[in-house]
């Protein structure tokens, strides 16, 4: 799995969760986690619960994931692997002096929602959204927001160093999940008697 993190700053329309998206739009192939600071204003959203919703922003970092080791895709398990996402960039931003409370799949500083997240499959694979705020400016006035820049002054850079810390993390992760799978005997049936 590779991390790429992208210094332009692309507007996360809702597309980006499409399968083979980091292979149309930026030929790569496999299972990755693309990166970038943009702002945010989803036309096509994915959860019915959403549905009417504005969701957008002026400034988030987003976190796109692609996984094609199910076929066919499972979407439980892009759920599972969504909420490990969400709890490493908790972990990542409590180290920073951030401290986050974890509802779901979402984070929050005190009442503000610091994040917005979904996970879908398709025949081929499992893909994740997960945008952080940076400011609060252009959400939804409906909703209470917070970005991670009202609670506590950071550079750009240590916002991009969180973001890589959380890729590196979550590759990490999966990495050693398949490790473990190679070397857990499994029990059978007569293991029992």
């Amino acid at each position: 799995m590779i991390h790429e993190h992208l210094k332009d700053r692309i507007l996360y329309d809702g597309t980006q969760i499409r399968p083979n998206w980091a292979l149309n739009e930026l030929n790569i192939k496999g299972p990755s986690i693309i990166t970038w600071i943009g702002p945010m204003n989803i036309k096509d959203i994915m959860d019915y619960e959403d549905t009417g919703l504005e969701i957008k922003a002026d400034k988030m970092a987003h976190f796109i994931v692609e996984h094609f080791d199910e076929q066919p895709a499972n979407l439980r398990l892009a759920y599972h692997r969504q909420r490990m996402l969400v709890m490493i960039l908790q972990e990542e931003l409590w180290k920073q002096g951030i401290p986050t409370k974890r509802e779901g799949d979402d984070l929050y500083i005190g009442h503000g929602k610091l994040t917005v997240s979904v996970a879908t499959a398709s025949l081929s694979s499992m893909k994740i959204h997960l945008g952080m705020n940076i400011t609060s400016k252009g959400t939804p006035a409906d909703v209470e927001t917070i970005g991670i820049l009202d609670y506590k002054d950071l550079g750009e850079d240590n916002i991009i160093g969180i973001v890589s810390d959380v890729a590196k993390k979550y590759i990490q992760d999966i990495s050693l999940i398949e490790e473990d799978i190679t070397k857990t005997r499994v029990i059978n049936v007569e293991d029992n008697h």
